[in-house]
């Protein structure tokens, strides 16, 4: 039986124990993630992490998720309060509602009954997971735009045309995974690797997917919706509460959901790596030890995530979007033009795949090289008559600056409209200008 057939017989209880289990992955890994990162993030940059809540600090989550519910809810009084108060839930649901199609396993057996792990096994699985990506993203823009405070607003922006961007950057890079698997349906896509995965075979891709899931879920170095430094906090500024809280668990959840679909897509899904599956008859990609697998991929997909957050600064938005719209898309439209030419090639000549990635490959850094090259003779030519800048990015005085001496007489005596007696401030200066200045004001 296929996949789908198994999944179609599934009675109500097994259905419901999925749902279930499915609803607790995100909350459990975002508090296990919360943790990880700060711990990580400490011993990276040589800094205490939490050790105060629990032994080591390990319960530090937990109190963040107890006193979060708990804080005062503070909603500005310019705001939309619909929509304020729609935009976690939007925001939230989605990115749950992607977990139904990620397959976690093979076939297995569950209270006696034959069933795989996997909610549902859509013909469009992989569509199904760029939308709710699409429609977390409307969560964050609404947000922004409902708290009615200018900085929430400009964060609300700045998420739009980071959807807009790496939305077709991220959709672009699974053309390449479709075009060999020869279907949208995530099931097939993970069963069509077991003669090498996509990772490899499709290089490109993999690094425009990698690039573009740190851009689309805005973490660091490409966290500008949120940015700190400029934005106080960007699109959740005057959130507070629980509804903060959902929009901190929809970020990890997405940071999860992103790393199990590029675990599906490039890195063979549930299979066991190698070399441990050649032990045994697939005795490792069978049963329950495929689970053990795809969490293995996605956590070390995960430490990514956290890697680049402690040695990455922020790109300035400029960048963002140069390397969204001049290096990614493009790089993405050339490479899919070569997989298909290539593919064509192949199948009415003997080329083996070596030689259609290797050329392909070659190409592709070509075209990406001439974009940088071409790019850099567009620039605009400074203006010559701004003040020179000896350093640090601020206007500063020369070095050898000579301070003039100061006039003999510092200040002119006046009477002001009522009569009191006032001191005119004294002209800065020295030598005859000074000297003329000063009589003047006595005249």
């Amino acid at each position: 039986m296929t996949r789908a057939e198994l999944l179609a017989d599934d009675p109500l209880w097994l259905i419901l124990i999925k749902v279930v289990v499915l609803l607790l992955i995100g909350p459990i890994m975002t508090i296990f993630l919360i943790i990880w990162e700060r711990k990580a993030i400490g011993r990276m940059q040589q800094r205490p992490g939490p050790n105060r809540v629990g032994p080591g600090g390990y319960l530090q989550s937990i109190a963040d998720a107890i006193k979060l519910p708990f804080k005062e809810q503070i909603i500005p009084a310019s705001a939309d309060r619909k929509i304020y108060f729609l935009a976690p839930v939007i925001v939230v649901i989605p990115a749950i509602v992607a977990f139904s199609v990620m397959p976690f396993g093979p076939q297995v057996s569950i209270f006696g009954e034959q069933t795989v792990l996997q909610l549902v096994d859509l013909p469009v699985g992989v569509l199904l997971v760029l939308a709710c990506s699409s429609l977390g993203v409307y969560g964050i823009v609404l947000a922004g735009w409902s708290s009615g405070s200018p900085y929430p607003l400009l964060g609300g922006l700045r998420s739009a045309a980071q959807m807009i961007s790496y939305e077709i950057a991220i959709g672009m890079s699974i053309v390449g995974v479709v075009l060999y698997a020869q279907s949208l349906s995530t099931g097939d896509i993970v069963q069509a690797q077991q003669s090498g995965w996509y990772f490899y075979l499709l290089i490109p891709s993999f690094l425009i997917f990698l690039v573009s899931m740190v851009g689309e879920t805005n973490r660091a170095p490409f966290d500008l919706p949120e940015a700190e430094s400029e934005l106080v906090g960007g699109f959740h500024t005057e959130y507070s509460s629980m509804k903060f809280a959902l929009f901190f668990l929809a970020e990890y959840v997405n940071m999860v959901i992103v790393c199990s679909f590029a675990t599906t897509l490039f890195l063979g899904g549930y299979m066991a790596p190698w070399p441990i599956s050649l032990i045994g008859d697939n005795y490792f990609n069978s049963g329950w030890w495929p689970i053990l697998w795809f969490f293995a991929k996605t956590f070390l997909l995960l430490f990514g995530f956290i890697w680049l957050r402690a040695t990455l600064p922020r790109f300035r938005y400029d960048q963002f979007m140069k390397i969204g719209w001049k290096v990614l898309v493009p790089a993405n439209l050339v490479w899919i033009v070569l997989i298909t030419g290539l593919r064509t090639l192949r199948g009415e000549s003997e080329v083996s795949t070596g030689q259609i990635l290797t050329y392909g490959g070659i190409v592709l850094l070509v075209i990406v090289a001439l974009g940088f090259v071409f790019d850099r003779g567009g620039r605009v030519e400074e203006d010559t008559d701004q003040v020179p800048i000896t350093g640090g990015g601020h206007p500063v005085p020369p070095i050898d600056l000579e301070i003039p001496k100061p006039s003999k007489r510092r200040a002119v005596r006046g009477r002001s409209a009522d009569g009191r007696r006032r001191r005119r401030p004294a002209t800065v200066g020295g030598g005859q200008d000074a000297e003329k200045e000063s009589d003047d004001g006595d005249l």
